[in-house]
């Protein structure tokens, strides 16, 4: 099964680089965190991007719905410059060139698929497919969704991947939708977690990753219920949990 760590940086590491950017990522590799969290997000024509939002006002000079961007147009657009001046000019990433940069980093990937449709069996392919093609080291992967159907089709496709279902607050049937895709772990906001609920996971056999908390006193109780990593924004507040 995969080598996971404590401690994961949250597209990239968010607070030290503009997210989800080639910049983001070494940033991350620069605090010492040994994986990270990026969001892939289809786009027009097949196009496979590092991106999150589903307009791309808030994160690039650019405008307009992300699902319908060309892809030549998405990387022509700056990705840097509202972050930063220092940043001006950083590009948004396709999928293949962050796997890249991930892997020359030896850095672990959470894959999270950003894409809220119903038409996962068309998306889902692609992804996996540009996986097998680029990434060497499956010890250091795992996919991540929100999108519980768009999990079911990397089940059904590539079962040997590690599986995070995300959630914000745990639902009921958290269980059974864990064990039908034969799921790795659960990937949970930590602020409406609860005792019983971390514990009930980790009693079921499951990881428990929690996002995004940005200062260590805001877990201090989630890891004695159990969570196996922290997501966050600034991996340096957490990397003595490395040491």
């Amino acid at each position: 099964m995969i080598e996971l760590s404590k401690v994961m940086g949250h597209r990239g590491a968010a607070l030290l680089a503009p997210e989800n950017t080639l910049a983001s990522i070494r940033a991350a590799a620069a605090t010492g965190v040994k994986w990270v969290e990026i969001d892939v997000y289809p786009i027009a024509q097949g196009g496979l991007i590092i991106f999150h939002d589903d307009t791309l006002d808030r994160c690039t000079n650019g405008s307009g719905v992300t699902e319908q961007s060309q892809l030549e147009t998405v990387l022509s657009l700056d990705a840097g410059a509202w972050f930063s001046e220092s940043f001006r000019g950083e590009a948004v990433p396709t999928l293949e060139q962050a796997l890249d940069c991930i892997q020359e980093l030896g850095l672990g990937l959470n894959l999270e698929i950003k894409y809220e449709g119903s038409d996962v069996d068309t998306v889902v392919p692609p992804i996996l497919a540009m996986l097998e093609a680029k990434w060497h080291q499956p010890k250091k992967l795992m996919i991540s969704s929100f999108n519980y159907p768009a999990l079911q089709v990397c089940h059904r496709l590539q079962p040997n991947i590690a599986l995070g279902y995300l959630v914000e607050e745990v639902p009921a049937d958290w269980q059974e939708k864990l064990s039908a895709i034969d799921a790795y772990s659960l990937n949970c906001y930590y602020l409406p977690l609860t005792e019983q609920q971390a514990r009930a996971v980790k009693a079921a056999g499951y990881k428990l990753l929690c996002y995004t908390a940005n200062d260590p006193a805001e877990v201090t109780e989630h890891w004695a219920w159990g969570m196996d990593t922290v997501i966050t924004d600034d991996p340096n507040q957490f990397m003595a949990l490395e040491s």
